[in-house]
């Protein structure tokens, strides 16, 4: 929010108790907002976890077309995006806290 204070005379402080809001601009909603972005992001992390589910399957039941190579790479790949999903939910409840706790 920003707040700028008119004054009419040019005396300092006499313009004390006159804020007003300045008008926004309107907000784009057409391009991609970070709700999409982190619903996007959450999507390709369970997609990752999903595959690697999938090939881990196939190798308990020594499906010759898929490699243990193939599968802990998958595996790995979504441990690392899950561990960057959980670091950002850290981060944003964070600053969540921190902009509640501040004094207005």
């Amino acid at each position: 929010m920003d707040l700028r204070i008119s004054s009419p005379t040019t005396t300092p402080l006499a313009g004390i108790g006159q804020a007003r809001r300045i008008a926004t601009p309107p907000i784009d909603n057409n391009g991609p907002g970070f709700a999409t972005a982190l619903k996007g992001a959450l999507q390709s992390v369970s997609a990752a976890q999903n595959h690697s589910t999938s090939l881990q399957r196939e190798v308990q039941m020594e499906n010759p077309a898929v490699s243990l190579e193939e599968t802990m790479v998958a595996i790995q790949k979504a441990q690392v995006g899950f561990q960057a999903a959980l670091h950002v939910r850290n981060r944003m409840v964070q600053a969540y806290t921190d902009i509640m706790n501040m004094q207005v």
